[in-house]
């Protein structure tokens, strides 16, 4: 018999019990809508043999990992279909994302859009015959043999050989796929699915290889979750910040300069207003801003680790016969100027920011308007501190994200980054540190979920996701604790007892990068701004040609008391300037005619609330300042 602790309720079964099993005698509700298992903290099949006592814990679509096995079947289902089409398909790898699976093909005649309702028409079929998933293992010559013809799954293999572990594979009906699952029980348990695009993709995504068909979907256990995410796709094509982008005149992409944005001057308002309120609310914090280097020689990016740990992503060049690096991030120029003067406990802690100007390497299919740049302002901050301060200053920064992610309506989850392979330092300052963000965080009665090994090569790290108004989730923020750097770099300060120590410190973004940033809100605001960062607060709509006098001076005397105003003098009706307002985003526009000239009022219209009546200038000057002070989201 095996003890089985079902989130501590702990239940006997026969030694060998099937997750699945496990699952029914629970409840029938439970084991139909099971995806996958959880034993001992690990994700598993349901098809999982128990062979001795451990804690479990069955997990269904709503959970992350139940969401990985169900997208992960439906691209194995994706892919049979593809095969049964079109045979003679070499398929090379197909996992579950954030949001689906794709799958990658290699075909005689690559597919097209055209394609896909005949491919999900299969797919149809396949579920229909609720094919069950079995799980087998084959010793590599025998999987190399398995997969004979398909070069892509044999590459893998191959990768796999040395360990001398078995490979293993799932099969289902006239389809396999060498797979570490975990899957569904059965193609069947898959209901609704959706082909949503075609990309080329290059294999292992190196530009030197063969150039790949993918395919992307998305599933669920319901029709109704099907069309309600379909919905949510077109809501945001609408709101795709290159489109918007493009149509406000905030920023343009040139072939001339791949990845690396033009910002147009209604562009440069809303980000240099992004960059005076960060300004603002870090001195409200106490932080000192500093600018450093772009160019750095070899020798600085060696003492930090970048150039062992980060070097491909890094732009170089060679000055007087040096190698010097353009920096990726503003780290080691943030340690020179702490070392450029000695340091006293009194000094700590110490909080330095800059937004640096910053370029990293990407691979051209992985720029994606300004969510993937290979140039960008990264806010950045650096806090000098003793151990001692370690938890206040986490807190302290963790409320500075607060007020910062409330003032857009932005909600967020944590996530706590742990150590990777290529860490540097050692394993036990390393779990010291991640017990220190643990305990800071949730003394703050903030809740995280673990993310295991992919926390930066110095430190562990905070990872702060932020959710958009259509409920996406963008990872901005992060926190991450270092006491390697600050080694690295000899770092000191003297204590209360007059000798030398180390001090310890955190890097930490807040928005990411102001580019990335500024693409989240625009489609989070859909293009609306709030009245504060809006590149054009208000604009002014004469009825007629004698009221452009009239116009202009408000104009001016708006601008004066610090808003930003535009006049629209052509003489078209009133209604188009008033509708091709709202298509910009304008929040405010101000009707003038004879009798607003005559009384010195404006007749206001809001982009979202209408006709708001007439008012006196200075009344619509003290409201919108107040707005703009209050930063009101409406």
């Amino acid at each position: 018999m095996v003890k089985i602790d079902l989130k501590g309720q702990v239940k006997e079964f026969e030694n060998g019990v099937t997750a699945a099993e496990v699952a029914k005698s629970i409840g029938m509700g439970l084991y139909k809508s099971a995806c996958c298992a959880r034993v001992n903290g690990q994700a598993c099949d349901l098809r999982t043999p128990i062979e001795a006592d451990c804690q479990m814990e069955i997990l269904t679509f709503d959970s992350e990992e139940g969401k990985k096995a169900y997208w992960h079947t439906a691209s194995h289902i994706m892919a049979q279909a593809v095969c049964r089409l079109y045979p003679g398909t070499k398929f090379a790898i197909g996992p579950a994302i954030d949001n689906g699976f794709y799958y990658d093909f290699d075909m005689e005649n690559p597919l097209s859009l055209d394609d896909l309702p005949k491919i999900e028409e299969e797919i149809k079929k396949i579920i229909k015959e609720n094919i069950p998933l079995e799980r087998f293992e084959l010793a590599p010559g025998a999987a190399k043999e398995k997969m004979a013809g398909q070069p892509y799954k044999q590459e893998l293999i191959d990768e796999h050989a040395g360990n001398g572990e078995n490979i293993s594979f799932y099969s289902q009906d006239d389809f396999t796929d060498l797979c570490a699952g975990p899957h569904l029980m059965s193609t069947g348990m898959v209901k609704a699915v959706k082909l949503t695009a075609i990309t080329g993709a290059y294999w292992r995504g190196d530009a030197t290889k063969k150039m790949l068909t993918r395919v992307y979907g998305i599933a669920f256990p319901k029709q109704s979750q099907l069309d309600e995410h379909l919905q949510m796709l077109e809501e945001a094509k609408k709101r795709d910040h290159r489109k918007l982008g493009k149509e406000l005149g905030l920023f343009m992409l040139r072939d001339e300069g791949p990845g690396f944005p033009f910002f147009l001057p209604k562009g440069m308002v809303l980000k240099n207003t992004l960059m005076e309120y960060w300004r603002e609310v870090h001195k409200k914090y106490r932080y000192v801003e500093i600018s450093t280097p772009i160019m750095l020689n070899r020798q600085l990016w060696e003492r930090s680790g970048h150039w062992d740990h980060y070097k491909d992503n890094m732009y170089t060049t060679v000055i007087d016969e040096a190698d010097f690096a353009i920096k990726p991030m503003n780290c080691p120029g943030g340690m020179l100027v702490y070392a450029s003067e000695p340091h006293s406990y009194r000094d700590l802690p110490l909080r330095v920011g800059e937004i640096g100007l910053v370029h990293r390497h990407e691979l051209s299919g992985a720029l994606h308007g300004l969510f993937r740049v290979r140039c960008f302002n990264q806010d950045d901050a650096h806090v000098f501190m003793t151990r001692e301060q370690m938890q206040d200053i986490i807190q302290e920064t963790v409320r500075l994200f607060d007020e910062v992610y409330s003032t857009f309506g932005l909600t967020y989850t944590i996530e706590l980054s742990t150590m990777p392979e290529d860490h540097i330092g050692t394993v036990e300052e390393w779990e010291k540190n991640q017990d220190i963000l643990k305990e800071a965080i949730t003394a703050m009665g903030k809740e995280f979920v673990i993310n295991e090994g992919d926390g930066a090569f110095y430190g562990p790290k905070l990872d702060f996701h932020i959710a958009d108004s259509l409920g996406r989730t963008w990872q901005c923020g992060t926190i991450q604790l270092d006491s390697q750097l600050p080694e690295r770099f000899e770092l000191e300060y003297v204590g209360v007892d007059g000798e030398r120590h180390r001090p310890v410190m955190i890097h930490r973004v807040v928005l990411g990068s102001f580019e990335r940033f500024l693409g989240v809100i625009t489609e989070h605001f859909a293009g609306a701004f709030p009245l504060w960062l809006s590149p054009v607060q208000a604009v002014i709509l004469p009825i007629a040609e004698r009221h452009h006098e009239y116009a202009k001076a408000l104009q001016k005397q708006m601008e004066e008391a610090g808003l930003r105003v535009e006049c629209d003098l052509r003489s078209e009706k009133t209604g188009y300037k008033i509708r091709e307002a709202q298509l910009k985003k304008t929040p405010y526009m101000l009707v003038v005619g004879d009798k607003e000239q005559e009384a010195q009022e404006v007749s206001v219209r809001h982009r979202k609330d209408g006709d708001l009546g007439a008012i006196s200038v200075q009344a619509f000057i003290e409201k919108a300042k107040a707005e703009i002070e209050s930063k009101e989201i409406k």
